[in-house]
């Protein structure tokens, strides 16, 4: 047999497996809107993909710390600044950074479509209940948005997902619900923010945060069939 056919015929073979190979997809549990535990196939075609920017961004910035699914690292200046404002005000400094690589990816010069400013992304008048004068300036941005935070803590006795849900859509329609708001926007910034912070490698205060347990419970239906819910 030709040399040269049988090394075209191996190459064609190698082809042919490589494409067959189904991609090896990645299982994540998550819960759907009304709290149920789903298990979702990340290559079905429903996965999100890419960026789920909100309107707070800065885009160049923002995007880049986005995809690679890490948060972006201050520089040691801004890395100072958000300590001393979390230990001010009694905040987990890693929670004030994952708002920060959310809402601006760290650019003090950041505005969005809503006229939200700087770092931590206030607009004027949030910035005024909370001392802000000079927004572009990372100090007064820090220190009037952690202040924010800390008093959205306090009014949601600490539930983190309800805190963040009233930082992106505002805290009188969080009140009024009583839930994080079924605001695509604002469940993919609260989605974030919590991926940023809840991550490995994230600095975490573990005695301040800890991730809620889901209680999984195993039923037999009256078909015999086993169910693991949450419900």
């Amino acid at each position: 047999m030709n040399k040269s056919y049988i090394t075209v015929a191996v190459l064609a073979a190698g082809a042919w497996f490589t494409l067959a190979s189904p991609a090896r997809a990645q299982i994540a549990p998550s819960l759907d809107d009304r709290g149920k535990l789903v298990f979702t196939n990340g290559d079905s075609p429903t996965a999100r993909h890419g960026s789920n920017m909100t309107a707070h961004s800065a885009p160049s910035l923002f995007a880049s710390a986005t995809l690679t699914g890490n948060a972006a690292s201050p520089p040691d200046r801004l890395d100072r600044i958000v300590r001393d404002a979390a230990e001010r005000h009694r905040v987990d400094p890693a929670l004030v950074k994952a708002v920060i690589s959310t809402e601006s990816g760290w650019n003090p010069q950041a505005v969005s479509r809503k006229g939200a400013v700087g770092l931590m992304q206030l607009i004027p008048e949030t910035a005024q209940r909370y001392g802000g004068g000079n927004l572009y300036d990372p100090e007064q941005n820090v220190e009037a948005g952690t202040t924010y935070l800390r008093a959205l803590l306090d009014r949601y006795n600490g539930d983190i997902d309800k805190s963040l849900a009233a930082y992106n859509a505002g805290e009188h329609l969080v009140d009024r619900i009583g839930r994080v708001p079924a605001i695509p926007e604002t469940r993919r910034y609260v989605q974030k923010v919590t991926d940023a912070y809840f991550r490995p490698g994230s600095g975490r205060d573990l005695s301040v945060w800890n991730p809620k347990r889901i209680q999984v419970r195993r039923e037999t239906n009256p078909n015999g069939r086993v169910i693991f819910t949450n419900e």
